[in-house]
């Protein structure tokens, strides 16, 4: 039974946020174009379980490049509504467009001149005539067998959300660089912020040699900078790489591999990197050719190694 109803819950908030695909159309564009003109931020207001979709849409559109805050209305009319600007715009989330506490700051957000965008369960609610654009999240059903719990229609106004924040994020070009200075902290912040220039080794840390190195000096230099790997570097250019790899397959083709220069072992034109691509980049790089190691090259038309970057300074810094 409890296996039947939680599939029968999956399968109501899902058609709920299916039909509202259909929905999306004037309205839709019409509040991208408010919240794209507004020259302050977007106060997101709900109370009950609307208020806690509302905080999430207010996160959301904030990280993705809206400046945007939550406003408990029951709070806004006992003094919170100071936080808000005429420059601002409002998103209001209801299921019933009759919520007495977002009725009650209506006028003063109409008295700041606040354009108003709604998420709304019905289009001809007291809400939805206050409002300069009105989305239609309403369903069919809610999930709850009582019909009284929020479970549809709060799924189908968060999903609604992220549509709004994501539409927006692509009309403002938001990029990742942009991504990683609103999450600095944890894995994920550390995956879009740092660049391979801070990572990556150079000067003598980074090992290298000339394509006439003796199959010694090779050994000795990779030992040396004990990143299983050399650069192989003639006149400034990036000639190839030796590996570890290539070592071992060298010597078990050749009994005379002490007689070899690292030219001869080399796996020229390897993959590289740039100095301002995000670590990320890496690490994507060397899973997809199954590397642990990429020169890191001056710039794309060009042949001259700045440093190298290995899994284990992406491994130190938490990006992977």
């Amino acid at each position: 039974m409890s296996v039947e109803t939680g599939k029968r819950v999956l399968e109501i908030e899902a058609e709920a946020i299916l039909e509202m695909a259909g929905r999306i159309g004037d309205d839709f564009l019409l509040a991208i174009d408010i919240v794209m003109a507004c020259k302050g931020k977007v106060i997101v207001a709900g109370i009950g379980k609307s208020g806690h979709v509302c905080r999430k849409i207010a996160a959301t559109l904030a990280s993705t490049g809206t400046p945007a805050f939550f406003v408990h209305p029951a709070e806004g009319v006992h003094g919170d509504v100071g936080m808000i600007d005429k420059n601002d715009a409002a998103l209001v989330v209801s299921n019933s467009g009759e919520t007495e506490e977002l009725l009650a700051i209506v006028p003063v957000l109409k008295r700041l001149g606040l354009p108003i965008i709604g998420l709304l369960g019905k289009r001809d609610s007291s809400l939805a005539r206050s409002c300069d654009a009105v989305i239609d999240v309403s369903v069919k059903e809610e999930a709850c067998p009582l019909k009284l719990a929020p479970t549809a229609s709060t799924t189908a106004a968060l999903a609604m959300g992220d549509a709004l924040a994501v539409a927006l994020l692509e009309r403002r070009g938001f990029t990742a660089d942009d991504f990683a200075l609103r999450h600095p902290a944890g894995s994920l912040g550390k995956k879009l912020l740092y660049r391979v220039s801070d990572l990556m080794r150079t000067g003598d840390e980074a090992p290298a040699v000339s394509s006439q190195a003796t199959f010694n000096e090779l050994i000795c230099e990779m030992n040396s900078k004990m990143l299983g790997h050399a650069m192989v570097v003639d006149g400034g250019e990036l000639k190839g790489i030796v590996s570890d790899g290539d070592l071992r397959r060298s010597i078990s083709r050749d009994e005379q591999i002490h007689k070899k220069r690292a030219g001869d072992i080399m796996t020229a034109n390897p993959k590289f990197i740039l100095p301002d691509n995000l670590a990320a980049k890496a690490l994507q790089l060397m899973e997809k050719h199954s590397i642990t190691a990429l020169p890191v090259l001056e710039d794309a038309g060009g042949k001259k190694p700045v440093g190298i970057i290995h899994l284990h300074d992406l491994l130190k810094a938490g990006v992977v």
